[in-house]
């Protein structure tokens, strides 16, 4: 059975925590969601703010190689015909050809947030429908609180369902808006709802319940036609039904056809691609699109997957556009360190003496709170010790001062000596904080003699405080994410010391750029 995937992200999505979509931020959401086949893209709410007003006005008339544009709105007001209702109208005006129209299936809603009669919610439902039907809109009928009103009142949620078909809704969604309800009830009301109706009804859920991707299931398997979500899971409150989750799940696992393999393999990027847009980290432990998802870090699953890949990674990786990943830790073996050094173009396979010495090392600085996972940077460096490379520079002693003085600005200053080969190079430089300072004066020290260093940005500073206990003088961890216009990198640094701790990151961050610099060097002249 073919099923219609429709987004919301541009709409519920958009109601998540912490998002805020511009126009054009939109726009680009759209042509993502229409490169891995999306059926219906969600737009928004014209009229209900200037966004989604201006998105509706820049996309009328465009088309997209899959995806259909819906507009969401409500059905009339009481006590108001439809073509006097703005809200109503404006839903016409924003030129999409597909209306999906939120309209009211519980009798307490109907009672205590509309303020009127049951009757009446029937009228504003199957007058809305018809007067857009007539208009030569395609329309969705949305039965919010859909399952909280058939356990109320089974026979009146199902009569507004009846009543929207009876004048021209194309599909009906079934909305669990309150995400409270659990599988086997989605299921169950569901398939009732397919017998009385047919092959017509779409799934809408919340993940209040953490069920939102089974409920969605548990719909399609009692004949629900149409899945609606969003990119990863966004949405109001916990969010709504994972479309990153559920497609693949639907396709690779029930044998659904959904979308080709080419447009499958794009996932995981337009998962990553959104998360960028919405100004959000990707979330890592998602499933087959996250980080995580085929990362493997303890070192018995790592060597069983050396053997045998499909011992702890249910589908390809590729499949959806991702790929297996190998980390180092002090759970790791001298399988993650072969593994996670291969990936970083080192191989080890030869020397095993050098992977139970890099093994050790790297449980015994874990042990003092390093941490290697998101620090590739800081241990491919660790490997390169090992085998003997030379370090390029060396940090002999640096201060860090901070002076606030009444009546003046706040003054942070700091002074370095690094040795470079057989000179001491000493810098000082002021910044807007200590570490601010240490990375002006590490980088006037460098740059003369390696200038990459002086093109390289930090990208993110992250400090994790290791044991609550200590209070401030607690052991911190300090993650520092760096790059140039090619790549990125991170560094870790430990100690009890922020400061210390972050100039051990500073130095692995322009310590990882010049070796790198010297590798493509070396890397081109071989090729010439």
């Amino acid at each position: 059975m073919t099923l219609e995937i429709y987004d919301t992200t541009l709409r519920d999505g958009a109601q998540g925590v912490g998002i805020n979509f511009s126009v054009s931020d939109k726009v680009r959401i759209a042509e993502h969601l229409d490169r891995i086949g999306v059926s219906v893209i969600e737009g928004g709410w014209p009229g209900a703010n200037q966004t989604d007003t201006e998105f509706f006005a820049q996309l009328r008339g465009m088309t997209f190689a899959h995806a259909r544009l819906a507009a969401f709105g409500a059905t009339r007001r009481p006590g108001v015909l439809p073509q006097d209702d703005l809200q109503v109208r404006a839903l016409l005006d924003s030129g999409a050809p597909v209306i999906t129209l939120v309209g009211k299936s519980w009798d307490a809603q109907i009672r205590d947030v509309l303020r009127t009669s049951p009757e009446e919610n029937l009228s504003m439902i199957a007058e809305t429908v018809a007067w857009l039907v007539e208009a030569g809109r395609e329309v969705c009928f949305d039965a919010e609180h859909f399952f909280d009103g058939y356990r109320s009142d089974p026979d009146y949620a199902l009569r507004c369902l009846e009543t929207a078909l009876s004048v021209g809704a194309h599909r009906i969604a079934l909305c669990d808006t309150n995400g409270g309800t659990l599988p086997d009830t989605i299921e169950a009301v569901t398939r009732r709802v397919t017998a009385d109706f047919g092959a017509v009804a779409g799934i809408h859920c919340h993940d209040d319940t953490g069920c939102a991707v089974a409920n969605t299931l548990a719909a399609v398997r009692a004949g629900a036609v149409q899945v609606q979500g969003c990119i990863n899971g966004y949405g109001e409150r916990t969010g709504n039904a994972n479309l990153c989750t559920l497609i693949p799940a639907l396709q690779l696992k029930m044998g659904h056809r959904l979308v080709d393999d080419a447009q499958l393999r794009h996932l995981s990027s337009v998962a990553r691609d959104v998360a960028e847009i919405a100004n959000l980290h990707p979330p890592i432990n998602s499933p087959y699109v996250g980080a995580a998802a085929f990362t493997h870090k303890g070192g018995q699953h790592v060597d069983a997957m050396r053997k045998a890949s499909y011992a702890y990674q249910h589908i390809d990786p590729a499949t959806v556009g991702n790929h297996t990943r190998t980390v180092v830790s002090s759970q790791s073996g001298g399988a993650n360190i072969l593994d996670r050094a291969r990936e970083l173009g080192i191989d080890l396979s030869d020397d095993r003496a050098l992977v139970r010495q890099v093994t050790a090392r790297v449980k015994e600085l874990e042990h003092r709170g390093f941490a290697f996972e998101d620090a590739d940077g800081s241990f491919e460096l660790l490997v390169e010790r090992a085998r003997g490379q030379e370090r390029p520079f060396e940090v002999i002693d640096y201060i860090a001062l901070v002076e606030q003085r009444e009546g003046q600005d706040l003054v942070c200053e700091a002074t370095i000596k690094v040795r470079i080969g057989d000179d001491v190079v000493h810098t000082a430089a002021e910044g807007n904080g200590p570490i601010n300072a240490i990375d002006a004066a590490m980088r006037k020290a460098l740059s003369p003699t390696f200038p990459q260093t002086a093109t390289t940005q930090l990208h993110d500073y992250k400090v994790r405080v290791l044991d609550g206990h200590g209070g401030t003088a607690a052991a911190v961890r300090v993650l520092i994410e760096s790059g140039d216009h090619e790549r990125r990198w991170s560094t870790v640094g430990c100690s009890t010391n922020i400061i210390e701790a972050s100039c051990v990151a500073l130095a692995d961050a322009f310590e990882y750029c010049i070796v790198q610099a010297r590798r493509a060097v070396a890397e081109d002249a071989a090729s010439a």
